[in-house]
């Protein structure tokens, strides 16, 4: 009796247990080296020849074409850490990876699937107490300590050591712009890159930056305490819904008729210039003669512009969006210290800045490439979400590996505390935990080896020892006060992500894969 069709395959018993722990392994490996700031670049290369250069593990693992079923799990680890606090995604997988390492030696040793799925849950719960003693002060959560915590997100990402200190003093001045008692409106924080210019030009400009171009090269290039319209609206003639047809028999009704398009258009622009209207971002399309009669009275206008563009704009100013320009009122208005057009190469960028209803911040990054500022911009938002984490989600812990070696010693003291073999499930994630502080060490130039007793030796007599990088190695110092600090929040998600798939692959004992 055939149950499955000819064309199905299936894998059962340890030889699916083996084939799902070593594709999880492999992808773990692979961004493994990028941890830390000194971990190494990938370059991904498409079929189209498209290139990136990063070395964000959400990056890499999102552009790398992977088809193994339980290694799109580890990526959905990291996707799940990008999405949840925005950083960690690299310790997220390297941990999952780790996991499954250990729970494979478990499996050779006889331990149950089972068993070992029950003692990471339990050195999970054991991981996530050690992290809420570890967290500091909230009191001590100042510009300062939200400057640092920036800066170790960012640095190696592309930043440049020298230019990380500028880069992360930006990113904190624009989450406290969009703080309010209700916490960070991150959303309202935007990053646009732009290149033509070293990284340390990176500004935060307190509004919105649009690339729309000015509709006529004679239109104002700057306005200042700018009256501001947002406009649904297309400036063309008017289509009649009646299907008619017009029998033009002489040049005069040809003249009337040409006369009565061009006074439309220039009622266009009378409606705004009455309302003292200085600035009309427009949705739609301008046609040429109305972007005529708008340049006459000096307006300076936008055609053309997107709808998140323009959700922003009206956020920024005070503006409400209008369907219709006979509906227009000075009550619609916004308002906003000044609208100005900047040239950048080929380019010309809109500078919404000081709106009356500002909102929202712009971080204007600058990059001497493509590749330079693609991988700014990743860095940036990586710094603007974990500020936001520890603002929002539990404060900071020590950095550096400090925290991942005292969850392993916290892991290690109450495993003897638990009967039978879970016990060396317990122990197992611990020895995974402790992977991180090595590939750091490992990332910086350091032995590896020496590195984790040098660290275990020094959290035990000290209370607190991490890897920092001093020139182009590191040293194993007190992480607090280097100022190298990392969100309670990302430590949370990687350890409850990680567990989450490593013992669901664990658990997996039959692979059946069939052409439809």
């Amino acid at each position: 009796m055939f149950i499955l069709s000819e064309d199905t395959e299936r894998t059962r018993g340890q030889d699916a247990q083996s084939s799902n722990i070593t594709a999880g392994k492999a992808v773990s490996e692979a961004v493994r080296t990028t941890l830390g700031p000194r971990g190494m670049d990938k370059m991904l290369v498409s079929d189209a020849g498209d290139v990136v250069i990063t070395n964000d593990g959400a990056t890499i693992l999102g552009e790398m074409d992977i088809e193994h079923p339980a290694a799109q799990m580890i990526v959905e680890v990291a996707e799940t850490q990008e999405d949840e606090v925005g950083d960690g995604t690299t310790t997220a997988a390297v941990l999952s990876g780790q996991l499954l390492a250990k729970a494979e030696s478990l499996l050779d040793d006889d331990v149950h699937p089972t068993t070992i799925v029950e003692g990471y849950n339990e050195a999970a719960v054991l991981a996530r107490e050690a992290v809420e003693e570890l967290v500091l002060d909230a009191d001590d959560l100042d510009d300062d300590r939200l400057r640092a915590v920036a800066r170790t997100s960012m640095t190696g990402k592309g930043t440049g050591d020298v230019n990380a200190d500028a880069l992360a003093e930006t990113v904190v001045d624009a989450v406290r712009q969009v703080e309010s008692d209700d916490g960070v409106a991150r959303e309202e924080i935007a990053v646009r890159t732009q290149t033509g210019a070293a990284s340390s030009a990176t500004e935060l400009v307190e509004g919105v930056i649009s690339e729309e171009e000015r509709v006529r090269e004679d239109m104002p290039t700057g306005v200042e305490d700018a009256s501001i319209a947002v406009l649904d609206v297309e400036f063309d003639i008017r289509e009649s819904s009646v299907d008619a047809e017009y029998d033009v028999t002489n040049i005069d009704q040809l003249n009337a008729a040409l006369d009565a398009e061009e006074s439309q258009f220039k009622q266009y622009a009378e409606k705004l210039a009455d309302l003292d209207v200085d600035v009309a971002f427009v949705t739609e399309s301008i046609e040429d003669r109305a972007a005529a009669y708008l340049a006459e009275e000096g307006i300076l206008a936008f055609e053309s512009v997107g709808d998140d563009e323009a959700k922003s704009i009206t956020q920024v100013t005070g503006a409400s969006r209008v369907g219709a320009i006979d509906d227009l009122e000075s009550d619609d208005l916004g308002n906003a210290e000044s609208v100005s057009v900047e040239s950048y190469g080929d380019d010309d960028l809109a500078f919404v800045e000081g709106g009356a209803a500002a909102e929202s911040v712009t971080v204007f990054a600058r990059g001497s490439t493509d590749h330079v500022t693609d991988e700014l911009e990743r860095a940036l938002n990586d710094g603007l979400d974990v500020v936001t984490a520890a603002l929002d989600a539990g404060g900071v812990v020590p950095g550096g590996g400090a925290s991942e070696i005292a969850i392993a010693d916290h892991i290690r003291g109450r495993a003897a505390s638990i009967e039978g073999r879970r016990q060396l499930a317990v122990e197992a994630f611990a020895d995974a935990i402790d992977v991180l502080p090595r590939t750091l060490a490992e990332n910086t130039g350091m032995d590896p080896i020496d590195a984790l007793v040098d660290l275990r030796s020094r959290h035990d007599s000290e209370g607190r020892a991490g890897i920092i990088s001093e020139g182009q190695t590191g040293q194993v110092t007190d992480p607090v006060e280097a100022g190298v600090f990392d969100p309670a929040a990302v430590k949370y998600e990687a350890l409850e992500s990680a567990t989450e798939a490593a013992t669901m692959i664990v658990r997996i004992d039959d692979v059946i894969s069939a052409d439809n």
